[in-house]
């Protein structure tokens, strides 16, 4: 196996990640064949779970994108059976320390790196037979900066070893550091918020390691690629067909005045 990212990243390029939430091989299909780097499936917040990501994971071998996963949680289980099943990466959620950061990288890198169960039951047919000594090298673990306390330790969690990256969720991330007073969301404006993202952008690049945002508009991706962040996730499957079928009823009303 090889990981596109890696190359594109290693050329000085940024990348555009998708993300699926839907749980649906067709809609990861879809996804897939919209020219994305990389597709990212959610079984934190998405509507699917692990026996909906296998398939929606072999829709998304027959294109070129870079398959990732976002775990529900910080849990070896869990991490270990996505890698098995094909991801190419883990995004973790709510890495606080790096304790926490280690446990993950513990988890998906094979010994003596870590401590990784062999049984690639899937990923060994998808990726074919050079699965295992390209694994540790290969697979992309990206800690997710979400809270007050994460960015207390940014940079012990950036520092630590095996970690490819840091992967910034503005919405939490802003519930965190204002402790509620502004509301969760995307393409922050704040001048508190763009500083606490530029600082742990700031951490990513100071340890040697890659930085990725979720992001709600191109507009703002484009912007956040040119502080220097190597992926950006532009929207999702959700708010996209939310967004196009709005789009689609607005302009039917004022056109047939209904």
């Amino acid at each position: 196996m090889k990981n596109k990212l890696k190359d594109i990243w290693a050329d000085g390029r940024g990348t555009i990640n998708g993300w699926c939430s839907i749980g649906s091989p067709f809609t990861a299909e879809i996804m897939a064949a919209q020219g994305y780097d990389s597709v990212t499936l959610d079984l934190q917040h998405g509507a699917l779970d692990y026996s909906m990501a296998l398939p929606m994971l072999q829709a998304l071998a027959g294109s070129q994108v870079t398959p990732l996963v976002r775990v529900p949680w910080n849990e070896p289980g869990i991490i270990m059976k996505a890698l098995d099943a094909g991801a190419h990466g883990i995004i973790c959620p709510m890495v606080n320390t790096r304790a926490e950061a280690e446990a993950l990288v513990h988890a998906m890198r094979y010994p003596p790196e870590g401590s990784r169960s062999y049984g690639p039951t899937r990923v060994s047919i998808g990726a074919g037979p050079g699965y295992y000594a390209a694994a540790n090298s290969q697979l992309l673990a990206f800690a997710m900066i979400e809270t007050a306390e994460a960015v207390a330790n940014v940079d012990a969690i950036a520092a630590t070893p095996g970690l490819d990256g840091l992967y910034i969720g503005p919405a939490d991330l802003t519930l965190g550091v204002t402790q509620g007073r502004l509301a969760p969301g995307f393409d922050r404006q704040e001048d508190e918020m763009v500083a606490v993202i530029k600082q742990i952008l700031g951490a990513a690049k100071a340890a040697g390691k890659r930085a990725a945002l979720h992001c709600g508009s191109a507009q703002y991706a484009a912007k956040a690629i040119g502080w220097g962040f190597d992926m950006t996730t532009v929207s999702g499957d959700v708010r996209l067909l939310a967004t196009a079928a709005e789009a689609s009823v607005r302009e039917w009303r004022g056109l047939v005045g209904s």
